[in-house]
């Protein structure tokens, strides 16, 4: 085995650093429109004649809480949504499809519905 030489130390340090940059570079970044505790931003808007609407929520006493303490609605119904591990939004619409923003989600949910009334989704 080759006896550790300065020169070796010295290389194998600049590729580990090199290393840990490219997958510094590579990972996703937050969306901007989060605040420091990962809530992103209230809205309100008519997007394509529906209005969808998203703010923090408590989570209305449910147990089970997939949106993160987040609550869309659409047309004043809510859409049940649910925040992904990497930091991704998935509502009960448009399943397969993650995005990043809350607000996102609630506009694929109206492309996806197509004019369709938005259901309320049962609790369990």
């Amino acid at each position: 085995m080759p006896e550790l030489t300065r020169r070796r130390a010295l290389t194998t340090a600049a590729a580990l650093a090199a290393t840990a940059s490219a997958v510094t570079l590579a990972a996703p970044a937050a969306p901007a429109a989060e605040h420091r505790h990962g809530a992103p931003d209230s809205f309100d808007e008519v997007y394509r004649g529906r209005r969808i609407q998203g703010r923090p929520s408590d989570g209305g006493g449910r147990h089970h809480e997939h949106g993160g303490g987040y609550a869309v609605f659409v047309d004043g119904v809510e859409l049940h949504m649910m925040r992904n591990a990497d930091g991704t939004w998935i509502s009960v619409v448009s399943h397969y499809d993650p995005v990043p923003t809350p607000r996102a989600a609630a506009r694929a949910a109206v492309d996806e519905l197509q004019g369709a009334p938005l259901l309320p989704f049962p609790a369990n």
